[in-house]
């Protein structure tokens, strides 16, 4: 499958027929700039992590483009309801069917609050798989034990992309300790870079992974490529 990367947390691909999005960051990413911007982002369905303002920046702009219906937790697909946006609700450990497939929302250790200062909830991540794939976008997460279900309750993981940076969310060494928990050996980064307190040597962290025989995948932004 086809991934795009669109900076930060977020990222495009084509699901049996539908584009969904993760985490839109890309208006106020300087990384992102010359590069991709909102008017290009197809997008049928937008799945957000958590509330943080580098992860819905561009909420709004992508829906006002595309009319996608938003998946969340309650109080963010609530908040963005609020302003006429259509929204599926999930909770930790929940799970709905979609026209593409199904969709859990899964724990994550990290805190949450939209721009405003609206609560956004308890943030988390996604599991997303139909017949023919499944991945988990971690959103902004800590090393936590609580990845080790993920490969009892859901099927199993092609890929899954996964927070890199540290200072903020887990670095890339908890990252390889991750990919073990959640029993994947392709993993894609996220969350490096953007800005000062998270840039990463892409060496260094490439071969962490190497030396456990599973592989890192940084791409650019605006970049695709098959997983």
């Amino acid at each position: 499958m086809k991934i795009t990367y669109y900076g930060q947390a977020g990222f495009g691909m084509r699901v049996n027929g539908k584009d969904l999005v993760f985490d839109p960051f890309i208006t106020h990413n300087k990384l992102a700039k010359d590069k991709i911007t909102v008017a290009d982002v197809p997008a049928d369905y937008l799945l957000i992590t958590h509330g943080h303002q580098d992860h819905v920046a561009d909420v709004e702009a992508v829906v006002k483009n595309t009319g996608a219906k938003i998946i969340s937790n309650y109080e963010i697909t609530t908040y963005y309801g609020g302003k006429g946006m259509d929204g599926h609700p999930l909770n930790q450990g929940g799970k709905a069917k979609f026209d593409f497939g199904t969709v859990k929302y899964v724990n994550a250790v990290h805190s949450s609050v939209l721009p405003d200062g609206t609560y956004a909830g308890n943030p988390g991540g996604f599991v997303v798989w139909n017949e023919d794939l499944c991945f988990y976008h971690a959103g902004d997460t800590a090393l936590t034990m609580d990845m080790q279900l993920i490969p009892m309750t859901c099927p199993k993981l092609d890929f899954a992309i996964l927070p890199i940076g540290d200072n903020f969310t887990m670095g890339y060494e908890d990252a390889v300790i991750a990919s073990d928990f959640i029993k994947c050996d392709k993993i894609v980064g996220c969350h490096f870079d953007t800005f000062g307190y998270i840039e990463i040597d892409h060496v260094a962290a490439k071969k962490a992974f190497a030396d456990k025989g599973k592989e890192l995948i940084l791409l650019e932004v605006g970049e695709s490529r098959e997983v």
